[in-house]
């Protein structure tokens, strides 16, 4: 019997430091996400990052939080809900971190009978700190828990014509009336390094800005999350008609110390206004699902700063949630799969 297990990122059980902290450290102790020897993440992450930001953390957690819950994870399960009478085999929901665990996720399915499962991590565009790290632990989880399940798994999505038309859908939506000077599209930033080392050729190009590093369908480009960004920009702004100057890529969600995808978006953000660009649209494709990254760091954070620096209206686009036509789309890829 066949069945698909969403997984997203995950999220605190609470907006309080308490329940942030150990959030945090599974993250960030993640060798997929801090990809340095054991030893020296700990230093790093316990000895140093741990003893501020999880106060800092769940400020801003408590500024997004719903009285339903995280939002990451209330919209998560609006969408599996819309989700699971659409497609024809047991769909459950997890998350890479936090209670929602992917064993969990893999027990509900394999109380159900399934023995076959379709891991779809919720990622447009390939990581190694976001779909790697989740294939690497199911399948961890698969060879001690559940040794005689087979999986699949759903690679990349970033192309895919029915995501490029949920997403400018979406966009063009919530741009109606709105006289916009620049539509930013913020991706999740990671480290360069993790370009470089999910790069199986090891023949990556020099980052340059604002052009693509790989050509899109060269064995470079398979697993290289910056070019996935660029090409999902290019087919959005190709559908809609949106011309060059109207719109710019930028990265978000840096961590000090590394050098990060440019450019970054709290700096092209503050510097619009200076360039007279007064009015602006920001969409983050990176995410399906509303986040801390979506909802604090771009709708609050950066419209405030933008206001700072002279900008005179921000809309932040929603992510794609429980919207009923991307819903559609993740059960379509499941029954596609599930024949």
């Amino acid at each position: 019997m066949k069945g698909a297990l969403l997984i997203n990122l995950g999220s605190p059980d609470s907006p309080t430091p308490k329940d942030v902290k150990p959030y945090l450290d599974e993250f960030l102790m993640d060798k997929y996400v801090i990809d340095v020897p054991y030893l020296l993440r700990a230093l790093l992450v316990r000895g140093i990052i741990l003893r501020k930001r999880p106060e800092e953390s769940a400020h801003a957690y408590s500024k997004i939080w719903w009285k339903e819950g995280s939002p990451l994870i209330v919209l998560s399960e609006r969408m599996h809900k819309k989700v699971q009478p659409l497609s024809n085999v047991p769909v459950a929901l997890a998350m890479r971190y936090g209670s929602m665990t992917i064993e969990k996720g893999l027990q509900e399915l394999n109380d159900q009978g399934v023995t076959e499962v379709l891991l779809f991590p919720l990622y447009p565009q390939y990581a190694m700190a976001s779909t790697l790290t989740i294939l690497v632990l199911a399948e961890e989880i698969r060879k001690k828990k559940f040794p005689h399940m087979k999986f699949s798994d759903v690679p990349a999505f970033y192309n895919k014509p029915d995501y490029i038309k949920n997403v400018a859908d979406s966009i063009q939506k919530n741009l109606q009336g709105y006289d916009y000077d620049q539509l930013v599209f913020s991706y999740h930033g990671i480290p360069e390094r993790h370009v470089r080392k999910t790069d199986k050729t090891k023949s990556h190009k020099k980052f340059v800005t604002n052009e693509m590093c790989c050509e899109v369908g060269t064995p470079e480009a398979e697993f290289c999350y910056r070019t996935h960004c660029y090409e999902t920009t290019r087919l959005v702004v190709e559908q809609l008609g949106i011309p060059k100057d109207k719109y710019c890529v930028t990265f978000q969600s840096r961590l000090a110390g590394d050098k990060w995808l440019e450019p970054y978006t709290d700096v092209e953000i503050d510097n619009m206004p200076k360039r007279g660009i007064k009015k602006i649209a920001v969409v983050t494709p990176a995410f399906v699902t509303d986040c801390l990254e979506t909802l604090e760091e771009i709708a609050m954070r950066a419209k405030e700063d933008f206001e700072a620096n002279g900008g005179e209206e921000f809309l932040a686009i929603p992510c794609l949630n429980d919207d009923d036509e991307w819903c559609q789309t993740v059960s379509n890829w499941i029954n596609d799969w599930a024949k």
